[in-house]
């Protein structure tokens, strides 16, 4: 009798918790219900920054250095070697075509002569004067150099991998430290004919605009040679692109078709051009004003669902 007693008390005791998981389960959801075993689920969303592809211009560019120096300059020498009995010029100073800069006394022990007076050759500036009063010269020691009229050059030295982007009139931006935040224009004057086999570069001049005779010789100054130059590309960010199995493409975020409310990736295959700067110059795929993802991007499938978090800037269009 006792047994029965106990058997039927397991079993009211199993039924009771059979019931209760049953309640849970459709709490949370049956079978097919939100949340229950085999309920469908939701498409992950993908937070992402846009910005706008635009039309307008790119310039590639060679980056260099080098120091303004007289477009063109004259050593002076004297005629008779002696001792500088006398200097009629300074650094800096404007002189004439056969003013007198200096004067050696050609005289020896026992010999005195008349001093010979060193004239100018050229007019035009002072600028280095290595003479001094009293110094013994000859007639291969210079005693002062005239830089001719205002016009001042930069001369560089070009790698040689770069040497078949040269050439004569290509345009220049020049900046100092001297005057910060100005740009300063002139272009390519001269391109040597010879590379040197020690340093393997090539010697470029550069004509510069000096309005105002603000630039001098001798100061430090940064060029950008302009090597080439294309109007009306469409331009966007560098890291916009994605790279994958060999092929070149962006995501742009548009409206789903089905419902317009929601946005999606685009895969779009391009054709890249050149980089400058951070800036990807587009040949083809992408249209001016299209919304391209610039990050976020890496994770995307054509189709995924996104949430445009920032939409940056637009790149300038020159």
């Amino acid at each position: 009798m006792k047994k029965i007693k106990i058997n039927v008390f397991a079993k009211i005791a199993v039924l009771g918790v059979l019931a209760l998981a049953g309640c849970r389960q459709a709490e949370a959801g049956g079978p097919g219900k939100p949340g229950g075993p085999g309920a469908p689920q939701e498409a992950a969303v993908f937070a992402v920054n846009t910005i706008a592809a635009v039309q307008g211009q790119i310039r590639d560019y060679l980056a260099l250095s080098g120091d303004i120096v007289a477009g063109s300059s004259v050593d002076v020498y004297s005629d008779v070697a002696g001792k500088v009995s006398r200097l009629r010029v300074a650094v800096g100073d404007r002189v004439t075509r056969n003013q007198p800069v200096a004067e050696v006394d050609p005289s020896r022990p026992g010999m005195d002569y008349v001093a010979s007076v060193v004239r100018a050759p050229i007019a035009g500036t002072i600028t280095s004067l290595p003479a001094q009063l009293g110094m013994t010269v000859s007639q291969a020691v210079p005693l002062a150099r005239i830089a001719g009229g205002s016009a001042l050059e930069i001369k560089l030295y070009v790698a040689e991998r770069f040497i078949s982007k040269m050439a004569r009139g290509l345009p220049c931006e020049i900046t100092l430290d001297a005057w910060p935040g100005e740009v300063f224009r002139g272009s390519v004057s001269e391109v040597a004919p010879v590379v040197d086999p020690g340093s393997r570069t090539m010697e470029v001049r550069v004509n510069v605009d000096n309005q105002g005779s603000r630039l001098k010789a001798g100061m430090f100054a940064k060029v950008r040679i302009i090597t080439d130059r294309k109007e009306n590309i469409v331009k966007i960010p560098s890291s916009a692109m994605v790279q994958r199995f060999g092929e070149d493409y962006v995501f742009t975020a548009e409206q789903d078709l089905e419902d317009p409310s929601i946005l999606v990736a685009r895969r779009k295959l391009i054709v890249p051009g050149i980089i400058v700067d951070g800036v990807l110059e587009v040949t083809q795929g992408l249209r001016p004003d299209e919304d391209v993802i610039v990050r976020g991007q890496t994770l995307l499938e054509d189709g995924a669902r996104i949430n445009i978090i920032d939409r940056v800037s637009p790149l300038s269009e020159n």
